[in-house]
């Protein structure tokens, strides 16, 4: 890489940088209580560098334990849903390939909730140990459902598995209501069923400090393999004539975002809506190449899930909605332009 190069790499960090740290900013301040930007700098300088500025206990609370830490987990969740998106549709080569759909959310929804309602594993498994292997058991069992079916190849093959994570996500949500049915008293299972839409109100610093490296890991692995999924643009058999090692790629790839939405499902729910239109739009824009779409879709992402939390705080007075209720309410009309426009233009 050349020094330009380097050059406007290093530029369009800043730029990711800057766009992302505004909009965290705003999703501090905008919300059931407005909150001033000097508030705002007040409570961090003190936390960050104990600049001991006399900053309300109220104000220092609702900043630093609950708005602030909101913000950077969607971010992370919106990042990470967005690239998983980005890679499961080259892979696959389908539009419609997302971790939502494809079960993957509902096979970790299902691993969360046999370690926080039924006890698996007795206290020794984590919530996001449960979801991972949730959903990675999940996308097996679409796999292996939609290869046991392909009966010929040509576009009608690839759509197998889009029918096959269809027919598992309904398997696995059903399972997960039986858990909760079975399992949980009503307390729980009103947490839980509030959880499953997409819930940020209980992340705290212990969720940004799991949530954010995944992600950044995740981005990396995938940037890192964002030649490989160029080829694969163009089927698995360019991919291999091109010398690259497709099982390899494919599996070290589909791991990366099991793990990713394992993680963002233990967090904050399944999340619909994300992994599918955001990553359409930014190809819209910004063309096929993957060392542009996975940032991009990254950033976009994350600001998408910024502003959908702060809608959901703010949408209905003194009530905060499931932010997945609102991704499904912008994300359904978005997708059926994308796909309306993308009728058209043939």
């Amino acid at each position: 890489m050349n020094t330009l190069s380097v050059a406007r790499w290093l530029g369009h960090g800043v730029w990711v940088s800057a766009l992302l740290l505004v909009a965290i900013v705003a999703g501090v301040a905008i919300g059931e209580t407005s909150i001033s930007l000097s508030a705002i700098a007040q409570v961090l300088a003190n936390k960050l560098w104990a600049a001991g500025f006399p900053v309300d206990p109220i104000d220092e609370g609702i900043v630093w334990n609950y708005r602030l830490t909101r913000a950077i987990v969607a971010a992370a969740c919106g990042a990470g849903l967005a690239i998983s998106g980005v890679v499961l549709q080259s892979l696959l080569r389908n539009a419609l390939a997302d971790p939502y759909l494809l079960g993957i959310s509902a096979g970790a929804s299902t691993g969360a909730v046999l370690v926080a309602i039924v006890g698996l594993g007795a206290g020794a498994i984590s919530l996001s140990t449960g979801a991972f292997v949730g959903a990675v058991a999940a996308f097996a069992m679409v796999a292996l459902l939609a290869r046991s079916s392909r009966t010929r190849s040509g576009p009608h093959a690839t759509g197998q598995i889009i029918l096959a994570g269809i027919a598992g996500s309904q398997l696995f949500n059903a399972l997960t209501s039986f858990l909760i049915t079975k399992s949980a008293n009503a307390e729980q299972a009103r947490g839980i069923l509030f959880w499953l839409l997409g819930n940020l109100s209980g992340v705290r610093w212990n969720s940004v400090v799991l949530a954010v490296p995944v992600v950044l890991l995740g981005l990396g692995v995938c940037l890192w393999y964002r030649r490989s999924l160029d080829a694969f643009t163009f089927g698995t058999d360019s991919a291999a004539s091109l010398g690259i090692p497709v099982r390899q790629v494919q599996i070290v790839l589909i791991a990366t975002t099991a793990l990713v939405t394992a993680v963002m499902v233990s967090i904050v729910g399944s999340i619909g809506f994300v992994g599918l239109v955001i990553p359409h739009a930014v190809r819209m824009m910004a063309g096929v190449r993957h060392s542009r779409l996975l940032p991009l879709s990254a950033l976009s992402g994350a600001l998408f899930l910024i502003a959908a939390d702060v809608v959901s705080r703010v949408l209905i007075k003194g009530q905060v909605l499931p932010i997945g209720v609102i991704t499904a309410l912008v994300g359904a009309p978005v997708f059926a332009l994308i796909l309306i426009r993308g009728n058209r233009s043939r």
